[in-house]
This record gives C-alpha cells, sequence and structure tokens, in this order.
C-alpha cells in the first residue's frame, strides 16, 4: 500500500490508494416553520399559565401574599430569633398574632365611618353636582347631547327613554356584602396559616431547592438570586411599609384639621392605596376631593386634595426615591404594565403585589444571563 502525501495536508487514503473524499461537515440550521413552532408553543405556555393563574387565585393569591409578608417580616424574624433568642416557631406565632391583632383592631375602628360614608354614597352626585356650579352648564349640556344621540338613534318620531335603574333590595345587598366578607376572612385566614409555616420554617425550602440542583454553578446562582431577592425587595417592603404608615398618619392628621373628621379612616386609606404606585394616588386625589365637596363648604372643599396631594409629593418625589435610589430602578411604563396586568388576573391584591413581583422578575433577569437583556430594559 503506498501513501499518499499532499502539501496541504493528511487525507484519507481509500482501500488501493486512492483518496477517500473526507465528508462534509454540515451546520445543523433550525428551520423557520421550528421557530415559528417554539415562539407559538411559547406563547400558548404564557396564557395557559395566566389563565391557570386566574383560575386558582383562590389558591395561588395567599400564598404569594404570603411569600410576600414573609419577605417583609425577615427582619422582624432575625431579632425575635437571633436577638433574643426566641424559637422560630414561637416569634412566627408572635408576629402572626401581632399582625392578626392589628388588622382586627383598625378594620373594628374604621367600621363606623366607613359605613356612614357608605350611607352618604346615594346623596354624593346630587350634591357634588349642586355644589359645582360653574359646571353645572357643561353637565347640562352634556346631557342634553346625549338625549339628541338616543333620539336619533331610535325610531322616527319615537323618543327613546333611558331605562330606569331600579335599586336592588337590601336583603339582596346585605347576603351579597356578606359572602365577599367570608370569602375576605376565608382568605385573610388561609395567608395567616401559610405565613406561619414560611416564618417558623426559615431558609429550609429554600435550602432543599438549592440542594436539589444538578451542579455547584446552579447552586451558587440560586443562592446569589435568593440572597438577592431577600435583601433587595425585603428592604424595599419594609421602607415603603414605613413610609406608607407616616403618610397615613400625617394624611389622616390633614383631614382632621381641614375639618373632613375620620382621621383613621382616612389616614388607613392612605396607607393602603399609597402601596399602588401612580394609580393609587391619583386615586386618592379623587377621593379626597368628593370627599371635601360632599362635607365643606365650596372654598374650603379644595383643601383635603391639595393637602393629601402635598404630602404624596413629598413622600413619592422626594423622600422615597432618595431611600431607595441604591436599591432598584423600574421602568415606569412597565410598572404601569404590570398594575393593569396583575390588577385584571387578581384584582386589588394583584395590584398591591405588582411591584414585588416585578422586582423580583427583574432580580432573576438580571442573574440569569439569556434574560439579562429584559432586565436591562425592565430597570431602564
Amino acid at each position: 500500500m503506498t501513501e499518499v502525501l499532499d502539501l496541504t495536508g493528511p487525507r484519507p487514503v481509500g482501500r488501493f490508494g486512492s483518496e477517500k473524499s473526507a465528508p462534509e461537515q454540515v451546520v445543523p440550521t433550525q428551520p423557520a416553520l421550528g421557530s415559528t413552532l417554539s415562539i407559538g408553543v411559547l406563547v400558548l405556555a404564557t396564557l395557559a399559565s395566566v389563565y391557570a393563574l386566574h383560575v386558582g387565585k383562590d389558591v395561588v393569591l395567599p400564598i404569594m401574599l404570603a411569600v410576600v409578608l414573609k419577605l417583609l417580616f425577615r427582619p422582624l424574624m432575625d431579632f425575635l430569633c437571633d436577638r433574643l433568642r426566641l424559637p422560630p416557631s414561637f416569634g412566627a406565632l408572635i408576629l402572626i398574632v401581632s399582625l392578626f391583632c392589628a388588622i382586627a383592631a383598625v378594620a373594628f375602628t374604621i367600621s363606623g365611618p366607613a359605613s356612614g360614608w357608605m350611607n352618604k354614597a346615594p346623596d354624593v352626585l346630587p350634591t357634588v353636582k349642586e355644589k359645582l356650579v360653574l359646571l353645572r352648564q357643561p353637565i347640562d349640556y352634556l346631557e342634553g347631547a346625549f338625549g339628541e344621540l338616543s333620539d336619533a338613534a331610535g325610531p322616527a318620531g319615537q323618543k327613546r327613554e333611558l331605562p330606569s335603574v331600579a335599586l336592588k333590595d337590601p336583603p339582596v345587598v346585605a347576603s351579597k356584602l356578606a359572602w365577599i366578607t367570608i370569602g375576605m376572612l376565608a382568605g385573610l385566614f388561609t395567608t395567616m396559616v401559610v405565613l406561619y409555616f414560611l416564618l417558623a420554617a426559615g431558609d429550609r425550602l429554600v435550602k432543599g431547592f438549592i440542594e436539589v440542583l444538578p451542579s455547584f454553578a446552579n447552586k451558587r446562582q440560586a443562592v446569589d438570586i435568593a440572597g438577592e431577592i431577600q435583601r433587595q425587595i425585603g428592604g424595599y417592603l419594609f421602607t415603603i411599609t414605613v413610609m406608607n404608615a407616616a403618610v397615613g398618619i400625617v394624611t389622616g392628621l390633614a383631614m382632621w384639621i381641614c375639618g373632613l373628621g375620620d382621621p383613621i379612616l382616612w389616614g388607613s386609606l392612605a396607607f393602603l392605596i399609597n402601596y399602588v404606585p401612580i394609580l393609587g394616588p391619583l386615586a386618592g386625589v379623587g377621593i379626597f376631593a368628593v370627599a371635601g365637596i360632599v362635607t365643606l363648604a365650596w372654598p374650603y372643599a379644595l383643601l383635603p386634595p391639595a393637602l393629601y396631594l402635598l404630602i404624596h409629593v413629598a413622600e413619592g418625589e422626594i423622600i422615597t426615591p432618595s431611600l431607595l435610589a441604591q436599591r432598584f430602578t423600574l421602568n415606569p411604563v412597565l410598572v404601569i404594565i404590570s398594575l393593569f396586568f396583575w390588577y385584571a388576573v387578581w384584582g386589588v391584591p394583584g395590584a398591591l403585589l405588582a411591584v414585588p413581583l416585578l422586582a423580583m422578575f427583574k432580580i432573576l433577569c438580571d442573574r440569569v444571563e439569556p434574560l439579562q437583556p429584559l432586565g436591562h430594559i425592565i430597570g431602564s
């Protein structure tokens, strides 16, 4: 057998001395149809997940609320267990009982004023229309325009009358309110139970998840993500809660001073709606404007919304951003989209969880290399 030499490099030789052509290396390419199918499967999986979250909100929502509250109460648990040397189960029980007592005390205190304002609800619109004398002419003009459109849409020579809306019977309204209250209490009880076990278990659930990861790199990445979520989200929630409590106290005092009354009711309302960025304060300005118009005389009716707006600007534009500037920033457009999305999925609790969930997703994207561009967009 003769050896065939080539200056360009060795080539495989056949059995009878002929050169054997090397097989060409073919780089596999993914067909466009496969890429389209992958995108379609991803879209369908996303829609199915959103639908499952909406349908299973009675189960998923209390768990998510408990997870977020666990991040909020983690500093208090560290203080009770590390400084005071209390067992985790006993420390968790103290926090759960304290939280439940605080919610019950606030609910009992504001129940009377809230029911009084609910009884005033049928008279709100006539009172507002009566006091807003300057806007009465535009309102009458709009009513006339809508009436002409209604007449034009009906048969010739026949005027369409707006159907009268009959008020529901008080027993029906009371029954629906009772069922809503029972559902809220059941959700609160489920959240408290899950929160107790999360606080009592500490990091055992997270450690168990990390231990089953296949490689050391995955374990280290999971530890980094879990620690960053605890530091960033826990600190964010604690700071926001303290600032919202300050906003509630100052708002309650301001409403009491300007003559609106019921400072605990208005302070609790300001505390809760301040968890919803942008939309919450806007709704607060509208609520305090209506309450001021109904309760106070015309020159002083603008004091409640003006004072609340001043408090919100001082807190939301100066104090809180300076405290949270070193933690993370979120794109305002995506914050609004997240608010509408989670409100559509879970209602008002979803709007309260929108910003923490978006912040958690950003932390995850920043530490997973394929998702880093998405994390940059969320934080831009």
